[in-house]
């Protein structure tokens, strides 16, 4: 059975949705400080309907999305009418060129796949200068209070950790994380545009603390830990 890109929306049409989506909006702004934009292309990978490649294609990227399921390709090409590619394909198993793009992003898709390694590996084959990746912080209050023992699909998710994502980066990007930050350190009930909570869920936090994180990995001008990445340094023969 296929997804269905309205069901996949829904949660940003309640207030705790649309208040937990401008927070998103903001940590994705913030970790994205430093990287060029126009002229660079960035691929993200489980791109769903492009709700956030949107955000990106605003930011003056030139954007490409990949998903695993037919509907939600057909609501991203509704949504970017001739303004951008998408294809049908695995995440795991790419089906680009290595270096194809500048840059990968990944946002909340690595809990969703059966292998998060390959995956990762897959997107840093195909990305020169860097990783974008967005994940639900298994250490966070929302966790704990209100998905844990929910039985949702959400329980389900492959969780990671701040200490989990940091060696799964290093694994399979052979790099340390760049730049790491969080938002929404409280859980769903405090997530109001009012009040003492609205103060508190502003903010951007270290990647260990909010509900969401994202961490920014740099392969231009950054020392790869195994020699065996080393390629990605060096420069290009002419």
């Amino acid at each position: 059975m296929g997804w269905d890109p309205e069901r996949y929306e829904e949660w940003f049409d309640t207030p705790e949705g649309r208040f937990a989506l401008d927070q998103e909006a903001r940590l994705l702004q913030s970790v994205l400080a430093g990287w060029p934009r126009r002229g660079h292309k960035l691929l993200e990978i489980g791109c769903g309907t492009g709700l956030f490649l949107e955000m990106l294609y605003q930011m003056g990227f030139d954007v490409t999305g990949t998903d695993n399921s037919p509907e939600m390709i057909m609501a991203a090409r509704k949504r970017f009418q001739n303004r951008a590619e998408f294809h049908l394909g695995d995440g795991e198993h790419l089906g680009y060129g290595d270096n194809e793009f500048d840059y990968a992003f990944l946002w909340s898709v690595l809990e969703f796949t059966k292998d998060p390694e390959a995956m990762l590996s897959e997107a840093a084959r195909v990305a020169e200068k860097g990783l974008l990746i967005g994940f639900l912080n298994k250490n966070s209050l929302y966790y704990s209070m209100n998905v844990s023992k929910s039985g949702s699909t959400l329980s389900k998710a492959n969780w990671s950790t701040w200490c989990e994502m940091q060696d799964l980066v290093k694994k399979t990007t052979g790099f340390t994380p760049t730049l790491a930050r969080s938002v929404l350190p409280g859980p769903t009930q405090t997530w109001k545009p009012s009040g003492l909570c609205k103060v508190v869920n502003q903010g951007i936090f270290p990647p260990f603390v909010g509900a969401f994180s994202a961490v920014r990995v740099d392969f231009v001008n950054m020392k790869p830990l195994n020699p065996l990445f080393a390629w990605r340094t060096q420069p290009e023969m002419g």
